[in-house]
């Protein structure tokens, strides 16, 4: 008997001999649903691995009368229809036949158009989409963009039949989570197939990637995209460490300004400049340690500073009551252009009249000694 507490039929519907059939197994086989529905009548088509999880199907009988006789079998059964162990839910369709057309994103081809729902673009690299799809053959390139469906990338594989089986292994399933940042709970895989045979990639950049041709220039502005990820002893992928952190502040209830980011991270090491800046509706800033250098015949490597202060601070909030949350990675930049002194910009290497901000009818929960204190070594 079924524990489920739905219903396995609903019987307001009108009978139709197209059955709309719930909670399968993923990844239902056709031969598992005609299986289960032959002894009822002749099945004359059917439409797998429907829904966001893939886990519905239609099943259209030859004469209603068949339909109906399933459906009259399993409500008064005491054993529910089942595949794979699972109970699988009935009732009738609002369809009375099934028409199999296909769009242009289902009629298959090289390449793949893939949304990466979930996520913003700079959560997602090139190297971890690289990583998922290369598992079912070589990946000739990719390009990565924005539309109004969100975050994309179209991937160029060999052949159809590679972008096929890439395809109906990945729609709808996530990226592993040990691939993606820590604070990115899942994002998910839209994917049709895209009219484009072949993609013109003009540069290899973070954005975009020729892996048949080693010799396409390397755009300068992204020379950090092409990194290949460190894998740690555990498997999982490990960031590049920079002495800049990416700062996403979450929850803003209180102004931040560079008095204040300057009071948190300094606790760690100097910090030499910041800039605060606005981007996808949130606010977002970058704080650059001094970088590697070489005195004395002794190395100083203050990446070991912001891979201090970003263990330290990731997750924790800069005001009493969970405001301005912090979540931090490391930026590809190096070295920061700042050029404004403002409350937004600044670059503390270069002598000027420091002013202190203060944020009406708040305190923030850290101050430099507190930092000290709390985040020591």
């Amino acid at each position: 008997m079924s524990t489920s507490s739905q219903p396995q039929f609903r019987y307001t519907q009108t009978p139709s001999k197209v059955l709309h059939l719930r909670n399968l197994p993923w990844e239902c086989a056709e031969e598992e649903l005609v299986e289960l529905c032959k002894p009822f009548g002749k099945i004359v088509n059917t439409k797998c691995n429907v829904g966001a999880n893939r886990n519905q199907a239609f099943v259209e009988f030859a004469d209603l009368n068949q339909a109906i006789s399933m459906v009259s079998y399993y409500a008064s059964s005491s054993e529910p229809a089942q595949i794979r162990g699972k109970t699988v839910y009935i009732q009738y369709s609002n369809r009375h036949e099934i028409v199999n057309n296909k769009s242009p994103g289902d009629t298959p081809g090289n390449v793949l158009l893939v949304t990466i729902e979930g996520v913003e673009p700079n959560e997602v690299t090139i190297e971890t989409i690289h990583l998922v799809f290369s598992a079912f053959g070589f990946v000739h390139k990719i390009a990565t963009f924005e539309k109004a469906a969100g975050f994309q990338a179209l991937i160029q594989f060999t052949d159809a039949e590679t972008a096929s089986s890439a395809r109906n292994a990945l729609d709808g399933r996530s990226i592993p989570r040990y691939l993606l940042p820590e604070h990115v709970t899942s994002c998910y895989l839209r994917i049709s197939y895209s009219a484009h045979t072949d993609l013109n990639i003009k540069f290899q950049s973070h954005r975009s990637r020729d892996y048949t041709n080693p010799y396409l220039p390397v755009n300068p502005t992204a020379m950090e995209g092409l990194m290949q990820p460190v894998v740690g002893p555990d498997g999982k992928k490990q960031e590049p460490q920079s002495n800049v952190l990416l700062a996403s502040i979450e929850n803003m209830q209180y102004a931040v300004t560079v008095d204040v980011l300057h009071t948190v991270f300094s606790a760690f090491g100097t910090v030499q400049k910041i800039a605060i800046f606005e981007k996808n509706g949130g606010t977002q800033a970058l704080i650059q340690y001094p970088g590697e250098h070489i005195c004395s015949n002794e190395r100083s490597d203050d990446v070991t500073t912001a891979a201090v202060a970003k263990e330290s601070l990731e997750g924790h909030c800069i005001y009493d009551g969970g405001y301005c949350k912090l979540h931090l990675s490391y930026s590809r930049h190096t070295d920061l252009n700042v050029k404004a002194y403002s409350d937004k910009s600044r670059d503390y290497t270069i002598s000027d009249p420091s002013f202190a901000t203060q944020i009406p009818g708040s305190t923030p929960c850290w101050t430099s000694s507190s930092l000290g204190s709390k985040f020591s070594g």
